[in-house]
């Protein structure tokens, strides 16, 4: 068998390929709410940040398509751990030892399963746009832009130009009680996910120690706090009231 072979077919090997691409996964996260709260200024700010991501073309499907394929891996080596530990237990146990187990490390497996799921949907909502308003998709969606938008000071979106008016689309699928229910109960579950991965992830690379490893739950705790907490803002402002689509699109969703 060849290393490759023998490097999946290993448990430390499948352990090392989930933390890898849970690292890839987890920074890709990081940057989607970052761009997301771009919400919280001018319409330019989120559609010019939208209109960039599609003009990359070719190269933002293979971007894409490596996503999915680290989410790919990542699903598959957890099931194969699963698996291998389940054949490795010949007995079952006469308890569960749980009192030690965080409520992240517990409920790992299910909360991933919910996070697919809600990852499916909320591609399909936003990305695809299959659950807006038809009125808006045929009539409203494309919005021109009133100044130009830059990356690093360097102008990407030129003043005038027609883009997709996601900053509407956003605030529009947030208006629904229920999406935006569970839009924030599976971020908080994605959170909690995430943070028994970081755990994980540095014990599997041989980056935790007794030494540093309380410092290290206390970082990753407040990170997943911060990450929960900053997606739970988009929704919460939309139900609040404090963000609105553009007039246009206000008056359209109110006949």
């Amino acid at each position: 068998m060849n290393l490759v072979g023998s490097f999946f077919l290993s448990t430390i090997g499948r352990k090392i390929i989930m933390a890898l691409t849970g690292v890839i996964l987890i920074g890709f996260v990081v940057g989607h709410l970052v761009g997301n709260l771009q919400i919280f200024s001018a319409p330019d700010k989120i559609n010019g940040y939208a209109h960039f991501l599609q003009s990359l073309g070719p190269l933002l499907w293979l971007v894409r398509l490596g996503l999915l394929a680290c989410v790919g891996l990542h699903i598959w080596a957890a099931a194969a751990l699963t698996l291998d530990n389940n054949r490795a237990r010949t007995t079952p146990y006469g308890f569960k030892h749980t009192i030690q187990a965080t409520l992240a490390s517990r409920a790992m497996r299910w909360t991933g399963f919910v996070v697919l799921a809600f990852l499916i949907y909320h591609l399909a909502h936003f990305t695809v746009g299959a659950a807006q308003a038809k009125t808006f998709k045929t009539n409203l969606a494309e919005y021109t832009m009133t100044g130009e938008y830059h990356i690093a000071g360097v102008p990407v979106v030129a003043a005038g130009a027609k883009v997709h008016d996601v900053h509407s689309m956003v605030i529009l699928g947030f208006q629904s009680p229920v999406v935006s229910l569970f839009y924030i109960i599976a971020v908080g579950l994605l959170a909690m996910h995430i943070l028994h991965g970081f755990d994980s992830m540095f014990q599997t690379l041989g980056l935790r120690s007794n030494k540093w490893s309380g410092a290290l739950r206390a970082v990753s705790i407040a990170l997943c706090l911060a990450y929960f907490v900053g997606n739970l803002a988009i929704p919460g402002a939309v139900l609040a009231g404090k963000l609105q689509p553009r007039s246009e699109v206000r008056a359209a969703a109110q006949r």
